[in-house]
């Protein structure tokens, strides 16, 4: 989701933000807590969804796509169909900085298909899910943006990702979930509260990652970040992009910041596929 207004919550985004941090409860009271917030979320009713047309644009050889608005859920450079188009979604594959060598990936919210078709190609070893409630972006994918066809490593799902990340087959299966949920609005993630990010934590393995993109300028900013450092033990946010998104990373286990070997395998990273890497280290650097 590309976000055109100005953010004035991200200028903070780097900062501890709001919420308590979970060194000072016992693991035992954050346990149970937990455990709670996942029983709440198994008893919740299913979604009442109503879907935007989907509506396509093209300018400068890049194809968009739209939920029936000026809002930009997704774009593809034409004459390179696998790269990644959009900077906030660049930052989506931050953590690449912590997982070397992922066997199983996920994405929440399909878009234009560029995470899918990224991590299928950059990681021949790895199974990529991708889970997708609007069948007509499934097909609008496939058709214009160059998605794949289905086989024995890349699934792409017509299910709701709330119902996903509640599923216990997937928990504790993931090395990195990528998370990007907006609508036709663009008001913020349509899931965003303690228990979806509860469930996405447990989803994770313990060394895994999840990246959030976030609208910084909207109040959903704030109870975002809330939520996920409820459920995760460590968010890092990097730096606004495109004038509103913010990209969030947020860890089971702390991280230790050893920016000098972050630095070598970002070089690394940006050896192999020309992501802009140096970019995630300095927004790293100012937290």
């Amino acid at each position: 989701m590309l976000i055109k207004r100005k953010s004035i919550e991200a200028q903070a985004n780097t900062k501890a933000g709001p919420g308590k941090d979970h060194d000072d409860e016992a693991p035992p009271k954050r346990a149970a807590k937990l455990a709670e917030k996942r029983s709440a979320a198994a008893v919740k009713t299913p979604r009442k969804v109503k879907f935007a047309p989907v509506t396509l644009s093209e300018q400068d050889g890049v194809r968009f796509l739209h939920f029936g608005s000026e809002w930009v859920q997704g774009a593809m450079r034409i004459r390179k169909p696998d790269a990644i188009e959009l900077e906030y979604a660049q930052q989506m594959m931050a953590w690449m900085l912590f997982v070397e060598t992922p066997e199983n990936i996920a994405q929440l919210g399909l878009g234009t298909g560029a995470l899918t078709k990224f991590c299928y190609r950059q990681f021949p070893q790895a199974r990529v899910t991708a889970v997708e409630l609007n069948a007509s972006v499934i097909t609008v994918c496939e058709s214009m943006f160059k998605l794949p066809p289905n086989d024995e490593r890349l699934s792409v799902v017509e299910m709701d990702a709330l119902d996903y990340v509640n599923d216990a087959a997937h928990h504790g299966t993931l090395d990195a979930l990528q998370v990007d949920l907006y609508d036709a609005t663009a008001r913020g993630p349509v899931l965003d509260s303690a228990e979806f990010y509860v469930a996405c934590a447990a989803c994770l393995k313990p060394e895994g990652v999840m990246t959030v993109n976030l609208f910084g300028d909207h109040p959903s900013y704030i109870k975002n970040l809330k939520a996920m450092r409820f459920a995760f033990a460590q968010v890092l946010c990097l730096p606004e992009v495109h004038e509103g998104n913010v990209v969030a990373l947020a860890f089971n286990q702390p991280r230790t910041l050893d920016f000098p070997a972050l630095s070598a395998r970002a070089a690394q990273i940006t050896a192999t596929t020309k992501l802009p890497t140096k970019a995630w280290i300095k927004g790293l650097q100012t937290k």
